[in-house]
């Protein structure tokens, strides 16, 4: 990453942070760097730029030293994150070059029940986690409303799921809706069954999207809910526990039904969607 310098003193001295999830949402980071203690150094997070985007400005927290070579800092969990990968960094002091963290030990019990994410209407989710690379760093989630999927169970011809709703009020003429992403704007429509409160459980009929198939490539069918008739439609998602990235960790088995696979997964931003693929003959 252009602006990163190799360490501390050279090659091999990466400073290393720990991170303990607390009570109502804090993050508590601890970092490891050599130093004075009146070397005034910052964490930095930096919201990782999407694609054609430019860098926008980060957020630092003062350090203090708790410790030989420790040093401490709190991130509340107001004001919430923007969505998306914030990388983690040390400034070691005012003039320094910041340095990007490797991970040390990542305490996320606190995470676990979610309910700390709830804020009022909305949910702000904060996930520490380690890159491909080696790095630190933390996936946000900023919801408002949001609908959190929970047990999925795959049927020999459909797929149910429980589903809670936040930030909104479930009321008459909810539906869940499967949108097809990027070739045409098909859509189907599944019922919505309440189970008491912000609870509900969703069906969805694999030979409602076989029905919509055409040709051999593989499609794939974004998962929403619209709360009440005439809503607007709301994402489907798991965020509320310690994964950050959870396409590789649940993976769900395919039904074939007709030649064709189907299967619900989570992507790459732990939304729920389905893919359908058509088996090749031969």
């Amino acid at each position: 990453m252009s602006g990163d310098v190799e360490g501390v003193n050279g090659v091999g001295e990466m400073p290393r942070g720990s991170v303990t999830a607390r009570p109502g949402g804090c993050l508590l980071v601890r970092v490891q760097l050599p130093g004075p203690a009146s070397a005034q150094p910052r964490l930095l997070l930096q919201p990782r730029p999407g694609k054609g985007q430019s860098a926008e400005a980060g957020r630092s927290f003062v350090l203090a030293p708790v410790g030989p070579q420790e040093w401490q800092t709190s991130v509340a969990a107001e004001p919430a994150f923007e969505e998306g990968r914030w990388d983690v960094y040390v400034v070691p002091g005012p003039d320094g070059e910041r340095l990007p963290l490797l991970p040390g030990l990542r305490d996320l019990r606190g995470l676990v029940s979610g309910g700390d994410a709830v804020q009022g209407a909305q949910v702000a989710v904060r996930i520490p986690y380690a890159t491909k690379d080696g790095r630190l760093a933390i996936r946000a989630w900023r919801r408002a409303p949001h609908v959190e999927a929970g047990r999925i169970t795959v049927g020999r011809d459909a797929m149910t799921a429980t589903a809670r709703l936040y930030g909104a009020g479930l009321d008459e003429g909810a539906e869940v809706s499967l949108v097809r992403r990027g070739r045409g704007s098909a859509v189907v429509r599944g019922v919505v069954s309440a189970e008491g409160g912000q609870d509900f459980t969703f069906t969805v009929g694999y030979g409602d999207l076989l029905a919509e198939v055409a040709g051999g490539a593989p499609e794939v069918w974004d998962v929403f809910v619209h709360p009440s008739a005439g809503a607007p439609r709301v994402r489907v998602a798991r965020l509320l526990d310690d994964i950050a990235d959870r396409k590789s960790v649940f993976v769900y088995p395919a039904t074939t039904l007709g030649g064709v696979s189907v299967r619900p997964y989570y992507t790459f931003d732990n939304d729920l969607s389905v893919e359908v693929t058509p088996r090749r003959s031969g």
